[in-house]
């Protein structure tokens, strides 16, 4: 059996699982979808992906759930039936084990979370084909997390640039000591951020990509000279988080990310993109944590 063949057998397991992932999902079914055994599906899904094929269907129905669970109008135990617990305890249980809360909790008090979004292996090794020994040698494909979040209104001190559509474009508009001025505004909120800007914040003859850094809606502090300072509404906002990576191979890992961001559905969650309601902004790649990016969204139901 050769690298591809196991690739194309686990990427139809994971097709499975997807589309029958509200239905009761057997490692038979699976094995018939892979069309090897039983025992060597299970064992290549996990070698493949990093996970036994049971504890990725539980943490992608988890996700889902939580997705749900967001909709006032949800009651718990419908919602453990829709995605195949037999119990509303054995539910808790499970969902209390992937995100630290009870569904309660979490239905009332829409804590942050992070949602279980997995890769298509076959894209995944696509991308990193570069001849049988390589392949051989690559790590497994990493997962992606996503975490959304909710941004309450506050303000945006920022210094636009003039075209930049980009990092780079950027420090040779405005220089690359931005980020040091940014980070030296007390009160921030959070870190400094690259964003690229929605239609309805940009100014004629400015550029979409610039740097900022957010802070409380009640901030009277000092802007910097050259700098100026926006109002920003509450958002939600979808973030996504790779794996760690070797610092020097930062490029790498924001194009795997945006490659991931690119082809990724948030209706699947139940969330549609907003990108008015504020801007898609990139934090200061650190390989320790992974690169992390993040996009508005609402929920479905949300005018």
């Amino acid at each position: 059996m050769d690298n591809w063949d196991k690739i194309n057998a686990v990427q139809r397991m994971q097709d499975y699982i997807h589309e029958h992932i509200t239905e009761p999902i057997t490692l038979h079914k699976l094995a018939e979808a892979a069309r090897y055994s039983p025992w060597h599906s299970s064992r290549i899904f996990k070698e493949l992906t990093g996970k036994t094929p049971f504890a990725y269907i539980r943490e992608l129905r988890l996700s889902q759930a939580a997705v749900k669970l967001l909709d006032n109008n949800a009651k718990i135990i419908d919602v453990a039936l829709d995605f195949v617990f037999d119990s509303h305890e054995g539910f808790t249980r499970a969902f209390s084990k992937q995100f630290g809360v009870t569904p309660q909790y979490f239905s009332k008090n829409a804590p942050q979370f992070k949602l279980f979004m997995p890769i298509r292996i076959r894209d995944s090794y696509l991308k990193m084909q570069k001849g049988e020994d390589n392949m051989e040698k690559s790590n497994k494909p990493n997962t992606v997390f996503v975490q959304v979040i909710e941004r309450p209104a506050r303000k945006l001190i920022l210094k636009r640039g003039i075209k930049a559509t980009d990092y780079f474009e950027y420090c040779e508009e405005v220089g690359c000591d931005i980020w040091d001025v940014l980070t030296g505004i007390k009160d921030a909120m959070y870190e400094p951020i690259g964003m690229w800007l929605p239609e309805n914040l940009r100014r004629p003859g400015t550029s979409v990509y610039c740097q900022g850094v957010e802070v409380p809606v009640n901030y009277s502090g000092d802007v910097p000279e050259g700098f100026e300072i926006i109002d920003l509404p509450p958002c939600k906002m979808m973030v996504f988080q790779g794996q760690p990576y070797d610092d020097e191979k930062y490029m790498e890992a924001i194009s795997e990310l945006w490659e991931v961001m690119n082809n990724y559905n948030p209706e699947i969650y139940g969330f549609k993109w907003a990108d008015e309601d504020g801007p898609r902004f990139q934090l200061a790649p650190m390989g320790y944590r992974g690169y992390i990016e993040a996009r508005p969204v609402r929920q479905l139901n949300e005018k």
